[in-house]
C-alpha cells in the first residue's frame, strides 16, 4: 500500500474564535493573528491569518476522520515530523482539508510500527496548499 492515497478529509473552516483560542493557549498573540482591524489594514494578506501550527494541529483529527489506522492497532502515538513546509497563509474564514498518502510502514519493535504519511493541507479556492508535511505515527498493536 506504499504510495496509496489514504483519502481526503472534510473541510474545516478556520474562524477567528479558533485562532484566538489557539493564540491564548500558545501565548502567541502576534497582531497578524488576533488584531482583526490591524491585519485588514496593515498585513500583506489584508486579513488575519491562522498560525501555521494551528493548521498543523488539525492533522490528527483529520487522520482520525480518514480512518487511516490499520486494524489491530490499539494506540497511535505522535512520533514527530520528517519534513514540514508552510507554503501559503490561511486567512481567517478560509476552509482547509487534508490529503493523506502512505509513504512507509516499518517495524520498530515487536507489536510496534512506524507509519509515515505525506499530508497536504489544501486551502479552498487557493492554488498552493497551506503546508506539506511528512508526519510520523507510532502504531502499537492491541494485545
Amino acid at each position: 500500500m506504499i504510495g496509496v492515497d489514504l483519502g481526503v478529509s472534510d473541510w474545516i473552516e478556520i474562524d477567528q474564535s479558533m485562532v484566538d483560542t489557539f493564540a491564548t493557549t500558545t501565548r502567541d498573540r502576534q497582531w497578524i493573528h488576533v488584531d482583526v482591524e490591524r491585519a485588514k489594514r496593515d498585513s500583506p494578506y489584508h486579513a488575519p491569518i491562522a498560525h501555521g501550527y494551528l493548521t498543523l494541529s488539525l492533522v490528527p483529527a483529520m487522520n482520525e476522520q480518514l480512518q487511516i489506522t490499520p486494524a489491530g492497532v490499539d494506540v497511535v502515538i505522535n512520533y514527530g515530523l520528517d519534513k514540514l513546509r508552510f507554503l501559503s497563509p490561511v486567512k481567517v474564514g478560509s476552509r482547509v482539508r487534508m490529503h493523506s498518502k502512505l509513504i512507509s510502514l516499518e517495524a520498530k519493535a515487536p507489536g510496534q510500527h512506524l507509519m509515515k504519511t505525506l499530508n497536504t493541507m489544501e486551502i479552498d479556492g487557493e492554488a498552493k496548499p497551506a503546508f506539506v508535511a511528512e508526519t510520523l505515527m507510532l502504531l502499537v498493536d492491541a494485545g
